[in-house]
């Protein structure tokens, strides 16, 4: 257990977003934008190739995260799922100043099961290109998962689901706070 908890938490951990943008030197990404270290903020810096790769890494290491918890822990794969979200979100090398999950979470979502997984993206990307909003995608996304698991007969997996969500929520509560306002940006602002 705490092998698959571990392993989760340091996959997750990983902060994609903030490396490539030094790498390719377009700075500091906690300096940008919203200063969030995920896609969405990648994207404000107007390289949609480096938010692309930011989205598919932080997407590939939720997936890893459940993929190797299924293969040397399958009793805790959920927790290794889990954890990968956790440590997105609450990095210790960024002082515990992460992301907000939406991307990891679909990994961890595909590697549970494609058919979970397929619902998240389906629901996503769905709600994005109704509204153009990032964070209300992510949050509908997220909190389809546990529902999708649920009736997809993989219940083993909502209660976990379940508690990211309200995780993703949280953490996105500023962002509730501008969808209520209607002063969220759209997807393509620079704001």
């Amino acid at each position: 257990m705490l092998a698959a908890l571990g392993l989760g938490y340091l996959l997750g951990s990983v902060p994609f977003g903030l490396i490539l943008t030094r790498l390719t030197g377009a700075g500091d990404l906690r300096a940008i934008g919203s200063g969030n270290i995920g896609a969405t903020n990648v994207l404000r810096t107007g390289r949609k190739g480096l938010a692309a790769a930011t989205l598919l890494l932080d997407l590939g290491k939720g997936f890893a995260a459940a993929w190797l918890g299924r293969l040397f822990a399958p009793d805790f794969v959920a927790l290794a799922g889990g954890a990968a979200v956790i440590g997105h979100c609450f990095p210790l090398w960024l002082r515990f100043r992460g992301g907000k999950g939406v991307a990891t979470l679909m990994g961890v979502s595909l590697g549970f099961a494609v058919a979970i997984g397929g619902v998240y993206a389906a629901v996503w990307l769905g709600m994005l290109a109704l509204t153009r909003l990032s964070s209300l995608s992510g949050m509908t996304a997220a909190v389809a998962a546990p529902i999708a698991a649920w009736l997809l007969g993989y219940p083993a997996y909502a209660p976990v689901l379940a508690a990211l969500a309200v995780l993703v929520l949280w953490l996105h509560r500023a962002n509730i706070g501008r969808l209520i306002a209607g002063t969220e940006p759209k997807v393509g602002s620079k704001t």
